[in-house]
Order: C-alpha cells, then structure tokens, then sequence
C-alpha cells in the first residue's frame, strides 16, 4: 500500500507502510510462532498442534472505526493527529479507513468549520472540540460522535444537526461524548445521544450485533467474521453444554456460537455493550443467552463449582488475562478454552500459568494491516 501522508512523513501510524504485505503476514506469523515455542513443546511438540494458515485482510480500506483528533482553527479545523508541537495534523483522506469513512471525513471537517464549532488546543487548553470518532457498519452506516470539553457548544450542535444529515444521510446515530478533563483519553463517561437511533447495527454473516457509542467492536470488519467463524467451528466441534464468553463486548463470540441447548454466558465491564450484546440476543430470539456487567477475574473466582462451564472464551485486552484467571483456569473444572489475543506476548505468558490446558491449534489474524499488530487465536483443551 502506498501512502502520500507516510511518504511526506507527516504521519508514521503505519509502520509498516511501503513493505510488502506477504512479508507483513509471514513476520506476524513468524513472530507468534516463536512466541508460543515453550506452549507448542509443553503440548507434545509441532505435531501436536495445528497451525492453521493466516487469516488475511484487504491491505487498504480496512479500518472500520476513525478516532481523529481535531485540530486547527474554526474556519480551518484539520482532522487526524497532532504533531510534536501539539498541532493539528489533516489526515482526512486516510486510506486505511473504509471507503465509507474516507468519504465522510472530509465532509465532517466542511462542517465543523460551518457549525462554528471551536477546535480545543492541547497547548492552551482552550477550545471545545477535541475528537470526532466515525465507525461505519457492513451496510455503510455511520455512527459519528463528537468529543467536547463541555456542554458548551452542544446547542450549536443540536441546531445545525438537520444540515449534517443532509451532507451525511447515513450518519445515523450521532452523539456528543463530554470530556472535560485535560488527559490523553479519547472519551469521557457520559454521552449524549442526538438522533432517534441509539445502535448502529453491525450485521456480520447471520448474525446482527447492536453497537451502542462506548462499545469495543474489532476493526477490521472482514477479518472479524473471520475471527468468529474460526472460534464458533472449534467450540461446535467440542461441543459444549455450556461456555462462558469473558471480555464479551458486544458480544461477538457469544452471539455467534449460540446453539439450541448450550447455555452461553456473556461478562463484559461495560454496561453500554451489555445492553447491546442483550439486545441482539433478543432480537436474534436466542434462547439459554444471558449478558452481565461484571469483571471476568471477579466473575469467574465467585462462581460456584456446579456453574462452571465446559469451555472458556477469553478475548482480552492487550494486557491479556493475568496472572488470577489463568491460574483459575488452570485449577478449575474448565475443560476447553479459546483465547482470543491482540498481544501474542501476553499470550504466551497467559498459556505457561495453564499448562494442564494445552495448545491444540493457533491462527494467526491479519487484523491490523500496515502495522505490527496482529491478533491470534487459540484453541486449548485439557490433558
């Protein structure tokens, strides 16, 4: 992929930009095969795990969700990062975004600059408005918030809201997130929504999921029905009567292993996505699939002997899932555990604390294009 920003080096993101994408996938796969070297030995050695082969992404236009920093003046506000001085940076014609953000980008700066609102300078700490977040569902709908200090400039908002759906009819739920601290965040807690649509609807295979404004959903919309189909395949050839989806989100994993007579559980910390995840189950009229707000460590070290299930999904932060659940895992009755991971070195480490649950097959996904990131999936089961 080639890229005038990265070429002019005013934007460095992407620090893979320019190599070839063969070379990026095989150095991913490369790079967490080496990392779970001692869980490959640890399960019998290369034979007894199966590599299956990466899971690749288009190079470009891949990027569901924009968080862009906004920057500049009113009648000239710019829409991408900051610089080293703390100064805005235009990156509207971004090209790892989806065409559908690419095209809304620089459409939303047109009407930042005619809705008077007042970009916020890091350096002074004045101004208002300090991000617009865009994500764009399967279907090509928006959801557009905008990232103000105070509450001052959403009057302004709210009047020239009719003049956004004209340029932007398919920004279908639009918000304003309130961030009135000074720190390296990109959100606050409290949201504000303006259209009558709260959801958007990201529609993936058969499966519909309700993303609400602070829900976590993949971002890479092509490698993550990848990344669901590979883990429903695993859990239906296990099999499970029950299973838990920890770090659920919107709940991904959960919706789309769902079948009569398994009882699915999902844990998420976040209220916002629970709502979500229940209201797609309901939607779906999935039966025996239930959705709570509670930390996974804390959910799983409270459960009584008899509700513990049959198999495990695990998709945590980059952080991985610790010392406490892993070890959990390793003592409990949990037969069968797909972890999910953004961070193979997190992982590695996650899988020497359980080594009664070995690597039976891994995937490599090419979730994050242009950069080092990658995500990887697993499947573990006991003896």
């Amino acid at each position: 992929m080639q890229c005038d920003y990265f070429d002019r080096g005013v934007c460095r993101s992407c620090t893979l930009m320019g190599q070839p994408y063969a070379g990026q996938v095989l150095d991913k796969e490369l790079r967490t095969r080496e990392l779970l070297h001692d869980a490959v030995e640890a399960a019998g050695g290369p034979g007894s795990v199966e590599w299956l082969p990466a899971i690749t992404s288009p190079e470009s236009a891949y990027r569901n969700k924009a968080k862009m920093v906004v920057g500049g003046t009113v009648q000239h506000p710019t829409v991408g990062i900051l610089d080293h001085r703390q100064r805005g940076v235009d990156l509207r014609h971004c090209g790892i975004c989806t065409p559908g953000i690419q095209h809304a980008l620089p459409i939303l700066a047109g009407f930042i600059a005619d809705a008077g609102l007042i970009p916020y300078d890091v350096a002074s700490r004045r101004g208002e408005l300090k991000f617009v977040l865009v994500t764009e569902s399967p279907d090509g709908e928006l959801m557009v918030r905008f990232v103000l200090r105070s509450e001052g400039q959403l009057a302004r908002l709210r009047q020239h809201l009719d003049a956004l759906h004209r340029v932007l009819p398919n920004a279908v739920v639009v918000t304003v997130n309130l961030l009135p601290e000074h720190k390296a965040v990109t959100e606050g807690e409290r949201e504000i929504v303006l259209t009558e649509r709260e959801t958007l609807s990201m529609r993936l295979g058969d499966v519909t999921m309700h993303l609400r404004p602070q829900s976590f959903f993949q971002t890479n919309t092509h490698v993550a029905t990848e990344l669901y189909a590979q883990a429903s395949a695993w859990i239906d050839e296990v099999a499970p009567a029950s299973m838990w989806d920890l770090y659920c989100g919107v709940g991904g994993f959960a919706l789309h292993a769902a079948r009569p007579g398994r009882a699915v559980t999902g844990i998420e910390t976040s209220r916002e996505a629970v709502r979500s995840a229940g209201q797609s189950a309901r939607e779906a009229g999935l039966e025996g699939v239930r959705f709570a707000a509670d930390d996974a460590t804390e959910h799983a070290l409270r459960a009584r002997p008899d509700a513990v299930p049959e198999l495990v999904v695990v998709n945590p932060p980059r952080r991985g899932i610790g010392e406490t659940l892993s070890t959990w895992l390793e003592e409990s009755d949990v037969r069968h555990v797909v972890y999910s991971s953004c961070n193979p070195v997190t992982l590695a480490k996650d899988l020497a604390r359980m080594p009664s649950l070995r690597l039976r097959r891994a995937r490599v996904l090419d979730m994050f294009p242009q950069t080092g990131h990658l995500e990887a999936v697993t499947l573990l089961s006991r003896g």
